[in-house]
């Protein structure tokens, strides 16, 4: 969203007859409508939810850039990008603020698993801010009521940082990649505890979504493969490759991976059976290009029915509604089917 001061931050690339009263309120006014004609379960923010240097109090920043999603009651979530810390608070301190807000699910870190650390409020070991999954449980008086069918991850991939001298954009690190299997495996224990106890029924296996703000290396390849949607700039990603791709393929649950960081790029293209999708730019405080609307995505997951009840998901879409005359949805597919042999 880059959100900086409300009514005194200045729309960017916007065509000139709408600069005069052009704003952060129109990304308000956006997400607004966005939440009115979608009518979601859950709202995830991918980072650069505001734009430090326009604002010299985050917390009231925050406040107004989440507030039209507050005042809705519906649950929501967020990650931190690389520019919601320029302003008054700490990656920390955003992230604790954050979690504290009405309806949002985020939370500054996994608790720690130590009992005695877990009795003191204390996170796991772990870099950054903001790592952590959400379970989406099964339809009420199904037999997956109390079970995990959809697992979110969030993960933060940092801001800046120096290698060899040379600034790079941040990453994800291989603490938070221990994490990340860890949880993933735990999580596909559970399925299979529930795959015992109740033999009687077919039990699908849980897939699981990620979101974090900055792309890996690999989404550069995708220029040079099929993909869906615009590809309108350069990937900037961190020099440094810490093997996030070759994790996701390792643990198997991960189906689609939803990022941000790259205004004018809003297509999705599968990597290694993954499907990698931006949502493009939101925010009419942050940059974009002149004529090009500003956009949102919606995904879909869509459970499968069985002789007498909900199971688990199904099939995984996905599209795009641009903030145009007449709201447009594009770019609308599939990213994920159960296989049919299920």
């Amino acid at each position: 969203m880059h959100f900086g001061s409300g009514l005194l931050s200045r729309c960017r690339d916007v065509l000139p007859s709408h600069f005069h009263y052009c704003s952060d309120l129109n990304t308000t006014r956006f997400l607004k409508t966005m939440i009115q004609l979608e009518k979601p379960d859950f709202v995830a923010f991918t980072g650069d939810n505001i734009f430090g240097p326009s604002t010299t109090d985050a917390a009231e920043s925050l406040l107004s850039a989440f507030g039209p999603v507050m005042e809705s009651g519906i649950p929501w979530a967020a990650v931190l990008g690389n520019h919601d810390q320029e302003s008054s608070m700490t990656r920390e301190e955003l992230m604790s603020f954050i979690s504290l807000m009405d309806y949002s699910l985020s939370q500054t870190n996994p608790p720690s698993k130590d009992i005695n650390n877990v009795k003191r409020g204390m996170f796991l070991d772990i870099d950054g801010f903001g790592n952590y999954n959400l379970s989406v449980y099964g339809a009420p008086g199904s037999h997956l009521a109390n079970s995990s069918v959809l697992n979110l991850f969030f993960l933060d991939s940092g801001d800046r940082e120096t290698v060899q001298g040379v600034r790079t954009y941040g990453w994800i690190k291989e603490s938070q990649l221990n994490w990340l299997r860890s949880a993933s495996q735990e999580l596909q224990v559970q399925n299979q505890e529930v795959k015992y106890v109740i033999k009687t029924q077919p039990v699908d296996a849980s897939a699981a979504l990620a979101f974090f703000h900055i792309p890996i290396p690999e989404v550069r390849q995708l220029y040079y493969q099929k993909f869906v949607g615009r590809f309108g700039e350069g990937v900037a990603c961190s020099s440094v490759n810490s093997g996030v791709l070759k994790t996701l393929v390792s643990i198997k649950d991960v189906k689609a991976v939803f990022i941000g960081h790259d205004h004018t790029n809003d297509f999705c293209g599968n990597l290694e059976g993954i499907w990698f999708c931006y949502g493009g730019g939101f925010g009419y405080h942050g940059y974009g290009r002149i004529g090009l609307a500003r956009r949102a995505r919606v995904i879909l997951a869509e459970l499968r029915k069985g002789d007498k009840e909900w199971m688990g998901v199904e099939r995984i879409k996905t599209w795009k509604r641009l903030d145009d005359e007449n709201l447009s949805k594009i770019d609308e597919q599939v990213l994920w089917e159960l296989s049919p042999s299920r």
